[in-house]
């Protein structure tokens, strides 16, 4: 753990993000999935006894996001603005790719809110389709952006 987030005893910090200026930030992470083919034309045909897996999955990556900060220890509590989950399907390789994006005015950054957006999101569809598809393997999860803060903007190339 680096040094700047251990208190003088040693031990773990929240970052103290008091005197930072409130600025827009956003964030936008990915996940995928890839499942056999059965899995994927239910999905996309609605047939999975679960119900709508696209829908509950987009639910499940929102609620994730507003839920962050009581899943990863030291991440700060926010006010987020928006959060968007979108999914794209490639047919030929059969996958999900998940897109999260999140959004705020505030003093510190919102990629951990994305990257468990599109994770939770990976999650739910696996949970959804297990039944007909144990094998499915969530992969490739990342950071895609972010703008905003002291840092400022980065992109993966």
């Amino acid at each position: 753990m680096p040094l700047n987030h251990l208190n003088s005893e040693g031990e773990a910090h929240m970052v103290d993000v008091g005197d930072k200026a409130a600025t827009k930030r956003v964030a936008i992470a990915a996940s995928q999935i890839k499942m056999n083919h059965t899995a994927l034309t239910q999905l996309l045909e609605g047939n999975h006894k679960k119900g709508d897996v696209l829908a509950v999955a987009r639910i499940a990556g929102i609620q994730a996001a507003k839920k962050c900060a009581d899943l990863i220890p030291l991440c700060h509590p926010l006010m987020l603005t928006k959060i968007a989950v979108n999914f794209s399907i490639n047919h030929q390789e059969s996958t999900v790719e998940i897109t999260a994006q999140c959004e705020l005015e505030g003093k510190t950054g919102v990629e951990m809110e994305a990257l468990t957006a599109a994770s939770v999101a990976a999650l739910c569809i696996y949970d959804m389709c297990k039944a007909v598809d144990k094998g499915m393997v969530i992969e490739n999860t990342r950071l895609i952006s972010k703008t905003g803060g002291k840092s400022g903007d980065w992109q993966r190339t």
